[in-house]
């Protein structure tokens, strides 16, 4: 629980009850009264940047980053100073960031005498990037690898009115995924640096198993050669497996042979499988014959193929036999691989050059109702993945990059992108992130950036299994898929000796994130420090009208249409009624819609408060359901997780508040309590007219494959519910 007591008033025994030894908690009490003597009490950051380098450390009982992280800012006031930051950039550090050096070399000529340093000039240079996209991505396109086959006429082609983004790179042909497959002028990416780094689940004190670039690429280029001898040009071919290393070189396989990559996540369904493979009209699917979890095999292979006529490559799971019978038409892997076997030089491939506006990737949102939109990808929505990695999780040559998560859902493609287009080292877990395991795998592959997602950490957190491991080499951390909670990011970025947690929100879409933190600002917990580079963006009120870009304020974000790699149709729906039509003009531009609502605090930071659809109205104010989830999540510590929704009362009236709760495992706690604490809290941290109406314990919330909460679904359960009390 939070503490209240400010730095100064810590006494030993508080340490002592946090986990300490007492020997050991008063050895820390004296730094504690020495590092509040150095900072006079006046400025709790700086305080806290004292205690978090200085002070603690990983092995330290998360009790106690907890006290002195809540007693730091006991007295802090977010309404007038912005939520507290966590993690500062140092001038010096600062300047080795890719993006430092980047502002250091271009920044004085660009930005004139304005320019004094990338800490200091961060805002003015990324204004910049947003006022001048063409000359800030002739800049960018430089510093990853990316090799054209045919330039480009000009960086930005803005002629088309049609054509909202505008038209990048136009006259570009190359092929995305040969440039994946080529060694940089660096000497930590040639030939015969580490491409890929694995381990099965099972295996988790054996070696960690790591393939080449020189290797990986001769073995997509066999994988292209047997796609030539079974497939078309141009054919749809699905994936859908693990993220295994297989599986990347399958995906990159299909595109350098002139394809397109259906993803779907192994998590669906066969029914959901079978939407996705008749919405892209795949040709063919990869899969597996199962999936191993926990010392268990899931079969994967037949629900793959329950609903689908197109051919099948099955991959097995283990060893080099499938554990199942395949349909007449369907392939194993080893018979798919001999098709190429006539060919004098199997491992050798010539790619397929494209225009750079050729699909490259059909990718599905996680829609709830109806067929997901199908958003194509082309060679240019990788530049955007890699890039924005480049700048704001700062992803370097010989970096080792680890997000747990599937070639079905954007976050698989645009790891896979960002490290091979800078020269990093992708590093995949075939097994279930949930435990220690995964987490000595990240130590053992010594992992420089790790991707979560909010839910995985609070699970780490929960169970405790990640104590005693060594996370050291992290040099910075990463979230995104739903709203972070401020005590869990402390807990993961406290792992790693307070790394920054980079906040990253976007869309599939936008093959990118819209809102991103970086490492040239201060890190607030659970917040965005700025949006991402080259992107513009502005706040509207409930009337469709920007907030001015300074105010703090809360509203539906609407998106500058000038926008490096976002897509400019679905195969599915209308592109432009979807995002663009009823959205208001600004300065000339009709806004883009991207749905979520977003608050500007003091300071200039960003936070999330979940869709439009979850704004709800109490008592004629407009809130989010994740601003009260934030409180009701730390208002009794048996909680894990809440979601709140509104419903409207059958015989009118304002909107009633309904809690709903799921509990750590083990703990009890009845709903007439929470109900009293979730309006005690609510009431002191959000607003005194807010009244909880119903609370419910529930043992697990809805949730889409991505893992986003449908608070839609609780919705519509919660009002049959309340209509069925009404009527008794």
């Amino acid at each position: 629980m939070e503490s209240r007591k400010s730095v100064s008033e810590i006494e030993v025994e508080d340490i002592v009850a946090a986990g300490l030894p007492l020997g050991e908690a008063r050895v820390i009490h004296e730094t504690l009264k020495g590092a509040t003597a150095r900072t006079n009490g006046s400025r709790p950051d700086e305080l806290w940047r004292d205690l978090s380098t200085r002070v603690l450390r990983p092995s330290h009982p998360h009790a106690l980053h907890q006290l002195l992280y809540y007693s730091t800012y006991a007295r802090w006031d977010s309404s007038t100073r912005g939520p507290p930051p966590y993690w500062f950039p140092s001038l010096t550090h600062a300047k080795h960031t890719n993006l430092g050096r980047l502002m250091e070399t271009h920044g004085p000529k660009l930005l004139g005498s304005s320019y004094q340093d990338p800490i200091t000039s961060f805002n003015l240079f990324r204004k910049f990037s947003v006022d001048y996209p063409q000359v800030y991505w002739s800049i960018l396109v430089k510093q990853i690898s990316v090799v054209f086959h045919e330039d480009p006429k000009c960086i930005m082609d803005t002629g088309d009115k049609s054509e909202h983004r505008g038209v990048w790179f136009p006259g570009a042909v190359l092929n995305i995924a040969e440039c994946c497959l080529l060694p940089m002028n660096s000497p930590n990416k040639q030939d015969d640096s580490v491409a890929i780094v694995w381990r099965d689940e099972g295996h988790d004190d054996s070696p960690v198993n790591h393939i080449s670039l020189r290797e990986m690429r001769e073995q997509v280029m066999l994988v292209a050669n047997a796609l030539d001898a079974t497939f078309t040009k141009g054919d749809a071919i699905a994936i859908d497996m693990p993220m295994t290393a297989n599986a990347v070189i399958i995906y990159l396989a299909i595109i350098l042979a002139g394809m397109v990559v259906v993803s779907i996540a192994d998590s669906f369904a066969s029914k959901e499988i079978a939407t996705r493979l008749r919405v892209s009209k795949a040709k063919g699917v990869f899969t597996q014959d199962f999936i191993a979890r926990g010392g268990r095999n899931f079969p994967l292979y037949s629900r793959v193929v329950e609903d689908c006529p197109c051919k099948a490559i099955v991959i097995p799971v283990a060893g080099k036999d499938l554990g199942i019978q395949l349909r007449e038409h369907d392939l194993s892997w080893k018979d798919f691989l001999s098709r190429a076997d006539h060919l004098p030089s199997p491992n050798h491939y010539y790619p397929v050059y494209q225009p750079i506006e050729a699909i490259t990737n059909i990718l599905f949102s996680s829609g709830t109702t109806g067929d997901p939109k199908a958003v194509p990808w082309t060679h240019l929505s990788p530049m955007r993945c890699a890039a924005d990695s480049w700048a704001h999780t700062d992803t370097q040559v010989g970096d080792v990059c680890c997000w747990p998560t599937n070639l079905g859902w954007v976050m698989g493609p645009i790891m896979l992108y960002a490290c091979f287009l800078n020269g990093a080292t992708l590093a995949l877990y075939h097994g279930s992130p949930l435990g220690r395991d995964f987490g000595k795998f990240v130590q053992d592959a010594g992992v420089t950036m790790l991707g979560t997602i909010p839910s995985l950490v609070k699970a780490w957190k929960s169970t405790g299994c990640m104590e005693g491991l060594d996370w050291t080499k992290i040099k910075v951390l990463a979230s995104t898929g739903e709203a972070s909670n401020v005590d869990d990011d402390l807990w993961l970025s406290s792992r790693a000796s307070y790394k920054p947690v980079i906040e990253c929100c976007g869309g599939t879409e936008l093959a990118s994130s819209y809102i991103q933190g970086n490492l040239l600002q201060p890190q607030a917990f659970g917040a965005f420090s700025s949006p991402s580079m080259s992107t513009g963006l502005v706040i509207l009120d409930e009337h469709g009208v920007p907030y001015p870009d300074d105010q703090p304020c809360v509203g539906e974000v609407g998106l500058f249409p000038i926008y490096m790699g976002a897509t400019d149709k679905l195969l599915n729906a209308d592109h432009e009624e979807v995002y663009f039509k009823g959205m208001p003009m600004y300065r000339g531009m009709q806004l883009r819609r991207h749905g979520d609502v977003i608050q500007r605090t003091v300071g200039g930071y960003l936070i999330v408060h979940g869709r439009a659809d979850d704004t709800m109205n109490l008592g004629g104010i407009k809130t989010s359901s994740v601003e009260i989830e934030r409180v009701c999540n730390r208002a009794d510590e048996n909680i894990l997780e809440t979601a709140a929704i509104s419903v409207k009362s059958r015989t009118g009236g304002p909107e009633q508040l309904v809690i709903l709760v799921v509990l750590k495992n083990g703990s009890k706690c009845g709903p007439d309590l929470l109900k009293t604490k979730f309006s005690k809290a609510i009431q002191s941290n959000l607003n005194p007219l807010f009244k909880v109406s119903f609370v419910k314990v529930v043992p697990e919330f809805p949730r889409t494959a991505s893992n986003k909460l449908l608070r839609r679904v609780l919705r519509d359960q919660i009002k049959q519910e309340l209509s069925v009390r009404s009527r008794l």
